[in-house]
């Protein structure tokens, strides 16, 4: 295999980092997971990812949100209700969550039999 330059590395590495600066933490591509499959509520959200601090949630959603990955919707009630989903540009990670799950399960297999 040859050396590539300096260039075609950084034309590899630059996307690659601005991705990963978007869905990188332990839980962002999980609470994608979980609002995509039915958990629109802060609570709902929560309760499906084991160990997740609300701090921590509160703070991802807001990545998300930021990013346009989700969306927060405020309906106006008592009391007020607060849902998020995700946006059709969330499906886009669609491919890359799938192909994660799959390496994921190789990988187990392949280190610990399972």
């Amino acid at each position: 295999m040859s050396k590539v330059s300096h260039t075609e590395c950084s034309s590899s590495i630059l996307p690659v980092r601005d991705a990963l600066d978007v869905i990188s933490g332990k839980w962002k591509l999980m609470i994608l997971i979980s609002i995509s499959s039915g958990n629109h509520r802060f609570r709902e959200i929560e309760r499906s990812i084991p160990k997740i601090t609300s701090k921590v949630l509160a703070k991802d959603l807001k990545d998300l949100e930021e990013h346009t990955l989700i969306k927060r919707t405020v309906f106006d009630e008592s009391p007020v209700i607060v849902e998020y989903t995700t946006t059709p540009y969330a499906a886009s990670l669609g491919n890359v969550i799938k192909e994660l799950r799959d390496w994921g399960i190789n990988h187990r297999k392949k280190i610990i039999g399972q």
